[in-house]
């Protein structure tokens, strides 16, 4: 009993605070009232000497915390002043038409990709307000970067105008639309370019990524071209309120323009709550619903159409360029979403592709959906025909002077066969090779099929852009009257054929796609060991024979 309450005493000890334990004990306090332990105390004098002795380090430890907080702001400021700069010599300056969006949509692109790390990349105060409306920014922090966004701005009009003297850019509707054009033109452009933004470079499930800058540079490419010569395509109240302040010339256009860019910012922001519910903890399946990919289908291929119709009523030469950048865009935006098909034709392929891809009842609601969003994107675009200087023209689908039907269907069928046999390769194969550059190649497809046979057929490559400029066309059919039922019958059905051989050739050239399937079915034998076993019994069957005789 007593080794027992010797081995007990330590813990009791230690529970209950004995005096003499060990853990938790108080040292005792020497005469001079300083406990044992203690190193010796500074005077006030010494506490002094020892802070301005190391006032060199305390001073870099308060400057690069103050430079910290500080370094978004100011990454902010230069970003939105080198693309104000840009865009103020762009306009001013001789330089050729086609490249003037090029230009800007360039610096755009390396200045996100700049400072995308340091403050996100904004350089725009309708994407700032974009992502305060959903949350994601406070209001003090929208205020303190629509601060510097515009400091950066205004300081780049300045510039721009010593440069530039005596040219100056003007914010106004461009002749003959009126301002409901001009507005409606940068209010949509603008939603585009926010949404693009919110879905490339802030939705989880589609970041990190390494294309986030190419595809929002790229959608002042599309709207550069599409509503360039109807208000301009600022697209940036940080762009349109220097510049239109700054030229002296009916600066009240400037705040018609910064009111209609904030509401395109949130519009895009009520699409990205749509299009991206598991981003607010609405929908926790791995893929969405039908109806989100439906709503995803319908939206981008409106922006892709209604791009194509803006591109012809503005008489720009780069409608091919503006469309593929459009369609890149949205592809980046929305790809993961539905798969950014956006074109009837496209999704023809994939389910003939097989592998289980998409099923048929999806396809059908794709194929609606894409549908619907070209004949709306037509309605818009023949309201912009009724009001642009060639409201009296006809714009029918026709084969090109010198060429006949025949020869217009072929090019439509042959280019829409490729573009369905890129989307295949690049976006549907088991492991993808061209993970970051998939809506790159396959707008590039669209680039190179347009122009090669733009002035063939029309170069529309999808039957979703003939039925938008169809509808536009019977809305506004000018003075030229509708055009023949038969050609936009004829290249939808060679659209829809190209789609099917583009399917027919993927199963030639990529037969380690369904080998893998069949290997993997209940079905073992079939596909390409089927072949194979076949051919050696053919054979072991020849040789018998031969020994035979």
């Amino acid at each position: 009993m007593a080794s027992a309450q010797s081995a007990e005493a330590p813990e009791r000890a230690l529970l209950e605070g004995q005096a003499d334990a060990a853990y938790g004990s108080t040292p005792a306090a020497d005469g001079q009232g300083r406990q044992a332990g203690d190193g010796p105390r500074l005077s006030p004098e010494e506490v002094l000497n020892e802070v301005m002795r190391n006032a060199d380090e305390y001073m870099k430890i308060i400057l690069n915390a103050f430079l910290k907080g500080l370094a978004p702001l100011f990454a902010e400021g230069l970003g939105t002043f080198a693309l104000v700069f840009t865009v103020g010599c762009v306009v001013t300056s001789p330089t050729p038409s086609p490249w003037s969006a090029t230009s800007i949509a360039s610096v755009l692109m390396v200045m996100i990709y700049a400072t995308g790390p340091i403050s996100g990349g904004h350089l725009n105060p309708a994407v700032t307000f974009a992502m305060t409306l959903l949350g994601k920014k406070s209001f003090g922090g929208m205020v303190a970067y629509w601060l510097f966004q515009f400091m950066g701005a205004f300081t780049a009009a300045a510039v721009y105008k010593i440069v530039c003297a005596p040219h100056l850019a003007v914010v106004a509707p461009v002749p003959p639309f009126n301002a409901g054009y001009a507005a409606g033109g940068e209010l949509l452009y603008t939603a585009m370019l926010v949404f693009v933004v919110l879905c490339c470079a802030v939705a989880k499930k589609n970041t990190p990524n390494q294309f986030y800058g190419l595809a929002i540079g790229f959608v002042v490419l599309a709207g550069g071209h599409a509503v360039g010569r109807i208000s301009g395509a600022a697209l940036n109240p940080a762009v349109s309120l220097p510049l239109g302040l700054g030229s002296g010339k009916d600066p009240h256009w400037a705040l018609v323009w910064f009111a209609a860019e904030l509401a395109g910012a949130a519009l895009a922001a009520g699409a990205y709550r749509v299009l991206r519910p598991e981003e607010f903890g609405k929908s926790t399946a791995d893929r969405p619903d039908l109806k989100t990919c439906c709503l995803a289908e319908a939206f981008g291929t409106f922006m892709l159409v209604v791009t194509v119709g803006l591109n012809i009523v503005s008489g720009s030469r780069a409608t091919a360029y503006s469309a593929a950048a459009a369609l890149m865009c949205m592809i980046y935006s929305l790809g993961n979403v539905s798969g950014a098909h956006f074109n009837p034709a496209v999704t023809l392929a994939v389910l003939a592709g097989g592998r289980e891809r998409i099923s048929r009842r999806d396809a059908a609601g794709y194929i609606t959906a894409q549908i619907v969003g070209g004949l709306l994107a037509g309605c818009v675009y023949a309201a912009y025909h009724m009001g642009s200087a060639v409201a009296d023209k006809s714009i029918k689908l026709v084969p090109g002077r010198g060429f006949d039907l025949a020869q217009a269907s072929i090019a439509e069928l042959i280019t829409t066969m490729f573009l369905g046999y890129v989307v295949l390769c690049i976006a549907t194969v088991r492991e993808p090779y061209a993970k970051d550059l998939f809506g790159l190649v396959i707008a590039s497809t669209v680039t190179g099929g347009s122009f090669a046979v733009g002035s063939i057929s029309g170069g529309e490559l999808n039957p979703s852009v003939v039925l938008g400029l169809m509808i536009g066309n019977v809305v506004n059919p000018g003075k030229g009257g509708m055009g023949p039922v038969g050609s936009w019958v004829a290249l939808l059905v060679s659209e829809l054929f190209g789609g099917l051989l583009a399917a027919g050739l993927f199963r030639m050239t990529h037969r380690s796609e369904f080998v893998e399937v069949e290997k993997d079915g209940d079905d073992k034998g079939d596909g390409v060991k089927g072949l194979e076993k076949g051919t050696v019994e053919a054979d072991v069957e020849a040789a018998e024979e031969a020994a035979s005789s």
